[in-house]
């Protein structure tokens, strides 16, 4: 049976799954839409500090404000479409939403009268900054960005995933062929925008520089609706958060009663056998919840055990434990924002450190100050199959895990590697401003800052680091999340990564904005100067290494207190069990 738009359930039989034949589609959709977006938005801080004139501090907070907006926005793009839109609708109406806004940016660019007038080094003390208007103008187009982004993000993978059977050894293979080619279309995009598409805007021009990623947002639509007909759409089957609100309730509306001394035998634990979640021991663990299991005089049950009243009164001890999934795994998440605020300053600032640098590679070729970045790709395209093929085999031999480490201790090595990397960097910045203040200096960039004859290749080892570290940290957060929530809250679980990422970069503009108040005095300069040469950027460093420091010492503590899923002690195998390929 052909698929004509249609909505169905992903368990119906009739379902007719063309994973093959969607997969080129969606893959074509993937590509072009990352190099589209990644494209506009890689080279985004540059373009705000030559184009729109504005500071480094107030350019870096605009780019860490919309990156952090647009990681938050996929939490309620994941609501929305487990609620009501269905993932089809919510990628279609997201793509669109992308495509207007890089056409909006790409406008700001190639109109003169949508940014302000070009200075040149030598009217760098007089540079016009974008009036109200004109900001008004590219704020909206960063908002169309930010609809994209929150519609795409936390669907386009299990979209994918949709359009392959889960319960055929044929599907199976589909979907983690999926996974690996969309992994290789994100890496692919990321290194294609840090060095062509970047090159051409600093070096070509700036509005075909963004024309290019428009007009690959809009081949990514084509191919996206050329599908339509052959999709499965799954349909929106309603929050899980629903649940977890009603066991809340019922364990505040129960707070007075005694937890029971013996909760398995006594606690309500009724659940239909329909359930895609999988089965919960009980945990000791916010024992408190336990209460909203507790059947009392005014809470009626069916003669088959089901409940008969108040959800909101009574909660089975299945929901009671999901909601103790989610509970623990807050407290791990709080210590990835820390993380990852870490890691934003480094990707912000590196680009910074670059421009005041000597970037010359051979004869008559500088490499643009964005495209440095390209080295935590790089090093995570060679270390991930180093990773997996060989060091994960190794120690399987040894840990007799199938990972060859929990995700827990895979978080924890990123967490210290970024810690090297903050210390790095700061040692770096040391000698390329030592090299600045006492050897001749390559002339003036843009803002009029004197460029170190220090060469630019020395940002390579803590950019590397960095990559290696994300590598770690931010995929194992990933399949953390996936594995430890409840199977019918995984689109949610999707999201707190981006959500981590959103406020990840909030906490990286706040500590800048603090940093330069605090070290601005009467007539000097602050440590987050414009000109790198007169501030003390290795300070900021040197600090938020030692953030990261306590960051990494509470989660070994989070990481010892931890359960996981399924496991009623801190079973750090359970972790292995195997769960099903796919669930909507």
């Amino acid at each position: 049976m052909e698929m004509s738009g249609e909505q169905v359930k992903k368990d119906e039989p009739e379902i007719n799954y063309r994973g093959i034949k969607a997969m080129p589609l969606i893959i074509g959709n993937e590509t072009c839409e990352k190099l589209g977006t990644i494209g506009t938005s890689t080279n985004l801080l540059v373009y705000l500090t030559t184009v729109f004139n504005m500071g480094s501090i107030q350019a870096t907070n605009l780019v860490n404000i919309f990156n952090g907006t647009a990681n938050f926005a996929t939490l309620i793009g994941a609501y929305l479409c487990d609620t009501y839109f269905g993932r089809y609708n919510t990628l279609g109406f997201a793509s669109i939403s992308s495509f207007l806004g890089m056409v909006v940016i790409t406008l700001t660019a190639a109109v003169s009268k949508l940014h302000p007038p070009h200075s040149g080094a030598e009217l760098a003390g007089a540079c016009v900054g974008p009036s109200a208007w004109q900001m008004a103008f590219l704020v909206s187009g960063l908002a169309f960005l930010v609809v994209g982004a929150g519609g795409i993000r936390p669907c386009n993978l299990a979209f994918g995933a949709d359009q392959f059977n889960p319960n055929t050894g044929s599907g199976k293979r589909g979907i983690s062929s999926f996974f690996n080619w969309y992994y290789f279309t994100f890496t692919f995009a990321m290194m294609v925008s840090l060095t062509v598409v970047v090159y051409v805007q600093a070096d070509v021009s700036w509005s075909v520089g963004l024309a290019i990623p428009t007009a690959l947002m809009f081949l990514s639509c084509a191919f996206f609706f050329a599908g339509t007909r052959i999709y499965v759409k799954v349909r929106p089957e309603g929050t899980p958060l629903r649940g977890a609100a009603q066991v809340l309730a019922a364990a505040f509306k129960k707070r007075k009663l005694e937890t029971p001394a013996h909760p398995q035998a006594t606690l309500y634990n009724w659940e239909p056998e329909s359930s895609i979640n999988s089965k919960l021991p009980h945990t000791n663990q916010f024992r408190c919840l336990d209460k909203a299991a507790i059947v009392t005089a005014e809470d009626k049950l069916n003669p088959d055990g089901s409940l008969a009243s108040d959800p909101w009164r009574l909660s089975s001890m299945q929901k009671v434990e999901e909601v103790k999934c989610v509970l623990r795994i807050f407290p791990i998440w709080a210590t990835f924002i820390v993380y990852f605020a870490a890691l934003v300053l480094q990707t912000t600032y590196a680009v910074f450190q670059a421009l005041q640098s000597d970037r010359r590679l051979g004869k008559g070729f500088e490499v643009p100050g964005a495209s440095y970045s390209v080295v935590i790709m790089i090093a995570m395209t060679i270390w991930i199959p180093i990773y997996d093929q060989v060091i994960v085999p190794a120690l399987r031999k040894y840990t007799k895990q199938e990972g060859g480490m929990t995700l827990l201790k895979k978080i924890g090595i990123g967490m210290a590697l970024t810690i090297v990397c903050t210390l790095v960097s700061g040692l770096v910045e040391t000698k390329r401003r030592t090299v600045a203040l006492t050897k001749p200096t390559l002339g003036l960039d843009s803002k009029g800052h004197a460029i170190s004859s220090f060469s630019a290749l020395w940002l390579v080892p803590q950019l590397a680091l960095a990559g290696v570290s994300e590598a770690f940290t931010s995929i194992g957060h990933i399949e953390f999340y996936y594995k430890q929530f409840p199977e019918n809250m995984r689109s949610i679980g999707g999201s707190f990564t981006f959500v981590g990422m959103a406020l990840g970069s909030y906490l990286c503009t706040i500590l800048v904005t603090l940093v330069d108040g605090a070290t601005r005095g009467s007539g000097s300069e602050s440590w987050l100067a414009e000109d790198l040469n007169k501030g003390r950027l290795d300070y900021f460093y040197y600090v938020m290494g030692l953030i990261g420091v306590i960051n990494l010492g509470f989660f070994l503590v989070l990481a010892k207190w931890y359960r996981y899923k399924g496991s009623s002690s801190r079973d750090e195998l359970v972790e292995l069990s195997v769960q099903k390929p796919f669930e909507p």
